[in-house]
């Protein structure tokens, strides 16, 4: 390695490579030209002593080195967004910027009245939100605060248990009027289901729990929360939904509320750093109180 410390924009470049696999994609990516972000990478390599790299036709594909680096170059990128987020808090009153993480659903379908309602109370705010199922790294700051369906397992997080999220089995009217409404859970069989592609431990474990939940059943698979929603909602055929948002959609029908429920433990948490910060401390009350009406039904 040359005495010279690589500067950050390098790492962000390198890891644009990584991410976009060739030069010209990185420099769309970070709006630079494709001769600059050229030389960003022949400096880090130069400066750290190794190949990042290897050029082949379809583009530049990452060495086992440059893959070793990518958590750590991925670690920076986080914290300088985090430094950035803090720098635009300063000065008086509740101010700045919060990013905040949650899974598609609840991102897309439960919190922009939350946030709509906290930013017309503190409009000097600005909310990053992330749609995500992948558990963003608080440690790494990632985000400032994220909706979980687990218990966080990291030490050093605030966290509150803000309840269960129930899961039912639904279908649209339209659907139940043109094939009939099951009577027994075993009469499923014989309609037209929605579910998953690819399995998971959350999956098997609801499996475990209803054993006539099987992919090879399925009408339409899909990894997509949102695209098996908006399916039950075209009347596709029968799928599991929040049972909150079912309530704000009349023509969707529970059925077997009494034998079929899933719940989902429900936590909001941030990095303790932040419980000090107006601004972190400001979202994360209003998160807390709009989730909970949402879970209780208010």
């Amino acid at each position: 390695m040359s005495g010279s410390e690589p500067g950050w924009e390098l790492y962000r470049t390198f890891l644009a490579v990584v991410r976009e696999g060739s030069l010209s994609g990185a420099a769309r990516a970070l709006g630079l030209t494709q001769p600059t972000a050229g030389r960003h990478v022949d400096a880090l390599e130069r400066a750290l002593g190794m190949s990042l790299f290897i050029r082949t036709q379809q583009g530049l594909s990452p060495t086992e080195a440059a893959l070793s680096l990518r958590p750590f170059a991925e670690s920076l990128e986080a914290t300088s967004a985090a430094l950035l987020r803090a720098a635009s808090s300063q000065g008086e009153g509740v101010r700045g910027t919060v990013r905040i993480t949650a899974s598609e659903v609840v991102a897309v379908e439960v919190l922009p009245p939350i946030l709509a309602d906290l930013h017309a109370a503190y409009p000097e705010l600005t909310l990053e939100l992330v749609p995500s199922n992948r558990m963003e790294d608080l440690l790494r700051r990632e985000a400032d605060i994220a909706v979980r369906m687990q218990p966080p397992s990291q030490g050093v997080l605030v966290a509150r248990h803000l309840g269960e999220i129930e899961l039912g089995l639904f279908a649209h009217r339209r659907y139940l009027a043109q094939r009939g409404t099951p009577t027994t859970v075993e009469e499923l069989a014989g309609h037209t289901l929605i579910g998953y592609d690819k399995e998971n431990a959350f999956l098997r474990s609801v499996r475990a729990q209803f054993p006539w939940i099987q992919r090879n059943r399925f009408a339409l698979r899909t990894d997509s929360d949102l695209a098996a929603i908006a399916a039950l909602r075209a009347g596709f055929g029968v799928g599991f939904c929040q049972v909150g948002l079912a309530r704000h959609n009349v023509d969707l029908v529970r059925l077997f509320s009494d034998q079929i429920t899933i719940t989902l433990d429900t936590w909001l948490a941030m990095h303790e750093d932040l419980r000090d910060s107006p601004r972190c401390r400001v979202v994360f009350d209003a998160l807390a109180s709009g989730l909970l009406r949402y879970i209780n039904g208010d």
